[in-house]
């Protein structure tokens, strides 16, 4: 039974229920809510599970109903969820050792999805420095732009940009503003940052350890940096030519802005579904056409390995070449001049594949306990399972069993449904004989 429990498999998703169990108990404190007596339990789950799982939905207004006190067990609770309970834990273990054991790495392993076991040690240093650096530096730029072009008070303005520095980098989507980040829609510094801090987090931290070691060759990058870097940038410039398209016209949400402040309100909405969550326009009143687009965007997700949620840009991008490979009547599955095993395969096609299931399954409750349309409880359900943290506004209206079921899908979405389905079927037998082959007939 140990033995077991420390299976990395089930050990991280444990680690992940336990953050959330301490978030929950510290939320429901009386000191944590601003009015008397406290919030209820369903409430302090859901608000502790999206932030250890830095999604980023609410069901009740973070600066309102929480005091200064929650909102940074919400803070603290996000930067945990975001570092990784396991790769925090590993990181203590070198700081104080400078050596990890076996067990250690593969433990680390499971959680940062290092593509090779050696490498643990470089990339769990190259994770802290990545979130100090960057989140300092937000941070400084964040306070300064609110204190001197908003007019906040300075202890005021340390405070927000700390938290949105934080809550961007690891794309958790939480704001200490009722109205998240409309307030700056039509500003380019401001908005960048958080464009910044959203994209260095959610593209993983194997890429960002490629990108030090060999920055100047484009050429000796790995395949996964290539396709994560290739998939991020055409899904970007894809959701902001898809907003511009669509928004503009008629009552589209965009139509009163101008063009700059109609790129930059479109280019953010493209960045935020890589999982951040931050909204700087209403996403309610977003058209049909966008919400669809939208939805693509969160369920494929960022990067491996980073901050970011969704199936993952590598993940679907295996999918795609594999289906182009199969129309062309190839062999072998390739990119940039390698060839993706068998086993990557199939791993991507599972993922996907289950995470599908979720979704239909959480969808299917959703419309059967409210009377919200398809269209907004599937955006709801998506952007649970990808972490995300969008919302069409109807978050705060589902009653208790929809709220939990998303609380199930944010915790699947964050840990992983490949990790959670190996954690439930560990002792993975293999046969030794093959069965006949038989071609059924397909399509």
């Amino acid at each position: 039974m140990r033995s077991s429990l420390q299976h990395p498999a089930r050990l991280v998703p444990l680690a992940f229920l336990i953050a959330i169990a301490i978030g929950t108990a510290l939320l429901l404190l009386p000191i944590a809510t601003a009015g008397s007596g406290g919030t209820d339990f369903i409430t302090a789950l859901f608000t502790a599970t999206s932030a250890v799982c830095v999604t980023g939905l609410i069901v009740v207004d973070t600066p309102t109903y929480w005091t200064p006190f929650g909102q940074a067990v919400i803070l603290a609770l996000i930067q945990v969820g975001g570092f990784g309970i396991m790769t925090g834990g590993t990181l203590l273990g070198v700081l104080i050792s400078r050596r990890l054991g076996l067990r250690t790495r593969i433990v680390a392993q499971a959680e940062t999805r290092t593509l090779d076991l050696g490498e643990v040690t470089s990339v769990l240093r190259l994770i802290f420095v990545a979130t100090l650096v960057v989140e300092l530096t937000i941070w400084a730029a964040l306070a300064a732009r609110l204190h001197w072009e908003y007019g906040e008070p300075l202890p005021l303005a340390i405070w927000n940009g700390l938290f949105h520095a934080i809550s961007a980098f690891n794309n958790a989507g939480f704001s200490t503003y009722s109205d998240s980040l409309v307030g700056f829609a039509d500003d380019w510094l401001f908005l960048g940052a958080i464009m910044l801090a959203v994209i260095v987090g959610g593209i993983g931290f194997p890429v960002l350890a490629d990108l030090r070691r060999r920055l100047l060759h484009p050429s000796k990058w790995s395949v996964h940096t290539k396709i994560t870097l290739l998939g991020t940038g055409a899904l970007i410039v894809t959701g902001t030519l898809a907003v511009l398209f669509y928004e503009p016209v008629a009552d589209g949400t965009l139509n009163p802005l101008t063009f700059p402040e109609r790129l930059l309100e479109a280019l953010f909405h493209s960045v935020m579904t890589r999982t951040a969550g931050f909204n700087a326009i209403d996403v309610g009143a977003l058209r049909s056409e966008t919400l669809v687009v939208t939805d693509v965007l969160m369920f494929i997700g960022g990067g491996s390995a980073g901050t970011a949620g969704g199936i993952k840009v590598s993940t679907a991008l295996v999918l795609i070449l594999a289906v182009w490979a199969e129309i062309r009547g190839e062999a072998d599955v390739t990119a940039f001049h390698r060839r993706f095993s068998r086993d990557v395969q199939r791993q991507a096609l599972t993922l996907i594949v289950l995470a599908m299931i979720a979704i239909a399954l959480a969808t299917l409750h959703l419309l059967s306990v409210t009377t919200f349309s398809l269209e907004r409880v599937l955006f709801e359900t998506v952007s649970a399972f990808a972490t995300v943290g969008l919302s069409t506004g109807i978050t705060g209206d589902l009653p208790p069993s929809a709220e939990l079921t998303l609380v199930a899908l944010m915790f699947v979405g964050r840990v992983g449904t490949i990790t959670v389905a190996t954690g439930l079927a560990l002792k993975r037998s293999q046969r030794p004989y093959r069965y006949p082959e038989e071609r059924p007939i397909v399509g």
